[in-house]
């Protein structure tokens, strides 16, 4: 049953949900808050408002909204992300750059069950599910997180602090990064990496033809949606069949997988497309109320009561960095990769072309298309980051 609160009616909570989040684009668009939202990014607020409305009663902590949104609108926004994504493009990044970014990943999945190790007495019960989680966001974005979260069954009172390390932590280790670029041709010069790969890069680029987006029509609205939640059903409904395998993959994770695999394939189809129209930004706008719902479940308090997360975050970055470091020097990886690749991982989509244009001003691209490809393999980089902290955690 729903916590008592001033709204309790299912409808009116989404309804609130939905013009909130209207509300933070609204004031995000104004000039003289660019500022505000420059330092804290809308995705930020997104989570934050509902859990502040939580905690001061307007909110329920519970209600059957929350899973109907999670469970009906994540596999279709997975299903618009995926299915657009331009993967053939990804492959020809180059060995270099791909191993960057897999390094990075494989740092992150690493860290994971070392930071369940190194801190274990002092994190609560079933820390481990918010650790695989948060291994989600940093190495795919928040949507993996999400995903990860609902397929292991996080608790959301565990998702508060994480999602505060995720932005806390994350953004000083951005800021750290962009510091470091104006010594990137030094430390490349002292070391003797070969930048000849970001000359091959540029080359790479000019193959990668843009498409001019179009405005949407009916048809295109009407085929997103038809195809988004009915494949989106037809993956939860088939999830339901196949066999729960542990404390990790169960009906919902199935899910997921199935989501993910059939929108990897779809990418490889006409229905590509559909980004020419806009999918993707249709289906990041589910992504915002979905975090919303979640944000909504937690209590702010929450966040006092675990400051070790942050403490475990900073050395999970170390981590993360000191293999990114030795898979630079073992691959003579100019420090571009390092940062892009880093961040690709760390920030996603929004901080990875913007840490690959502040290093070399054209390769933007290739900081996104890393991002993207971290978003792809997200999901099932933070289900293996789960069980291997599930194992750690003895759970």
């Amino acid at each position: 049953m729903p916590d008592e609160a001033l709204l309790n009616d299912p409808t009116t909570i989404a309804v609130a949900l939905i013009v909130g989040i209207g509300m933070i684009f609204l004031l995000a668009a104004q000039r003289r808050l660019a500022g505000l939202f420059r330092f804290i990014p809308p995705i930020t607020w997104a989570y934050f408002l509902p859990m502040i409305c939580t905690t001061a009663g307007i909110l329920p902590g519970s209600s059957p909204v929350y899973t109907w949104i999670t469970h009906n609108l994540l596999p279709a926004c997975l299903i618009l992300l995926i299915m657009t994504t331009d993967i053939p493009s990804i492959m020809r990044l180059g060995p270099k750059a791909l191993a960057m970014m897999l390094a990075g990943s494989f740092g992150v999945v690493i860290g994971g069950p070392v930071i369940i190790l190194l801190f274990h007495r002092w994190l609560p019960d079933e820390a481990w599910k918010g650790i695989g989680a948060l291994g989600a966001s940093w190495i795919g974005g928040s949507v993996n997180m999400m995903a990860v979260a609902e397929g292991i069954g996080t608790p959301a009172g565990l998702l508060a602090p994480l999602i505060v390390v995720d932005t806390v932590v994350g953004y000083s280790w951005f800021g750290l990064l962009i510091y470091l670029s104006n010594f990137q041709n030094a430390i490349d010069r002292r070391f003797s990496f070969d930048r000849s790969v970001i000359d091959d890069l540029n080359t790479r680029l000019d193959e990668i033809h843009t498409k001019r987006s179009r405005p949407i029509a009916i048809p295109d609205l009407a085929f997103m949606l038809a195809a988004s939640f009915g494949i989106g059903r037809l993956c939860l409904w088939s999830g339901g069949f196949l066999p729960e395998l542990g404390n990790i993959v169960g009906s919902f994770t199935w899910t997921i997988i199935l989501v993910t695999a059939v929108g990897m394939l779809l990418s490889f189809t006409p229905l590509r497309r559909l980004e020419d129209a806009g999918a993707s930004r249709l289906g990041y706008i589910g992504i915002y109320i979905i975090l919303a719902s979640i944000g909504a479940r937690a209590d702010l308090s929450a966040v006092l009561k675990t400051p070790v997360f942050f403490a475990a975050g900073a050395v999970w970055i170390l981590i993360h960095a000191a293999i990114l470091a030795t898979a630079a020097w073992l691959l003579r990886a100019p420090v571009f990769f390092f940062a892009t690749g880093s961040m690709a991982n760390i920030g996603g989509t929004s901080t990875g072309p913007i840490t690959a244009s502040v290093y070399q001003s054209a390769l933007a691209p290739v900081g996104l298309l890393m991002a993207v490809l971290g978003m792809l393999i997200g999901t099932y980089a933070g289900l293996l980051c789960a069980q291997l902290c599930a194992l750690v955690a003895g759970s």
